[in-house]
């Protein structure tokens, strides 16, 4: 009795007449598509990246320390996508580590400036070489062509 009823709880519910034409599922939804992409991606960065302790988000705010030299934290947030509350904890958990160093902005007191220490120069280029694997291997299922179209579709709607 009890595997019928687990099994039930599990099985979709039969459509109404009026929504059978056109059936409400949560996988066909954009939201729960994108949502399994990135589980995919991030799972991937993680074994792929070359560091254990390194969040896709850490990354990229290290990419682009590197990239940039000096940031203040406002514009790093923004170049990265990442709200204010998100970018303190990645900020945070960087310095911790030593990778990221902080000092105020001689010309701003309110702002602070963000650079990679040593330490972090030498990770992020160490992981920067693992970078485009990462890429590959997350779009593998799709051609060449599928590739490029989903990278171009994606673009347009961030």
């Amino acid at each position: 009795m009890r595997s019928n009823v687990a099994k039930k709880q599990h099985e979709p519910k039969a459509a109404s007449s009026s929504a059978a034409s056109r059936p409400y599922r949560i996988e066909d939804q954009i939201g729960y598509l994108l949502r399994r992409a990135h589980q995919r991606a991030s799972a991937i960065f993680q074994g792929s990246i070359g560091d254990p302790n390194i969040t896709p988000t850490q990354y990229s705010s290290m990419a682009k320390l590197d990239e940039y030299g000096e940031l203040s934290q406002n514009l790093l947030g923004r170049l990265v996508g990442m709200d204010k509350a998100t970018m303190q904890g990645v900020v945070r958990r960087l310095k911790e580590r030593g990778l990221v160093d902080s000092r105020p902005d001689p010309g701003d007191a309110r702002r602070t400036l963000l650079s990679l220490t040593t330490e972090g120069k030498k990770l992020v280029n160490r992981l920067l070489l693992n970078g485009p694997a990462v890429s590959r291997e997350t779009l593998k299922p799709l051609t060449p062509q599928e590739q490029k179209q989903l990278l171009d579709l994606l673009s347009r709607i961030i």
